[in-house]
């Protein structure tokens, strides 16, 4: 019976581990997603959109968590003169979830949660 509880108590270590990997590279895709449609939004292209994109999964990494992501692409696109506010930036960093966690979950070879 001690057996059965720790093989079970395993599994569900494997599946917490698993679940937070996916959920780290969900973050990190999603705020490369971001930075590339920003970059785009400010007329970037080729290597300098992809530069970009890299200096927005640094700044989540930095400041772990979606205020930092939000403040650095908020600040860059004002700095460009694109109108954008807060809210819409943090409606369009939903979306990019959305889509970095169906993508991951396609390249697993999984189907998208519910």
């Amino acid at each position: 019976m001690a057996d059965a509880f720790h093989d079970r108590e395993k599994a569900f270590e494997a599946k917490f581990q698993l679940d937070q990997e996916l959920e780290f590279r969900a973050r990190a895709r999603r705020n490369r997603l971001l930075g590339l449609w920003a970059a785009e939004t400010m007329g970037m292209a080729g290597g300098g959109a992809e530069a970009y994109a890299r200096q927005v999964v640094a700044a989540d990494l930095e400041h772990h968590g979606d205020e930092g992501v939000i403040a650095k692409v908020l600040k860059d696109l004002e700095d460009h003169e694109v109108d954008m506010t807060k809210g819409r930036l943090e409606i369009k960093l939903e979306k990019m979830m959305a889509l970095a966690r169906e993508q991951i979950m396609t390249e697993a070879g999984g189907s998208t949660p519910a």
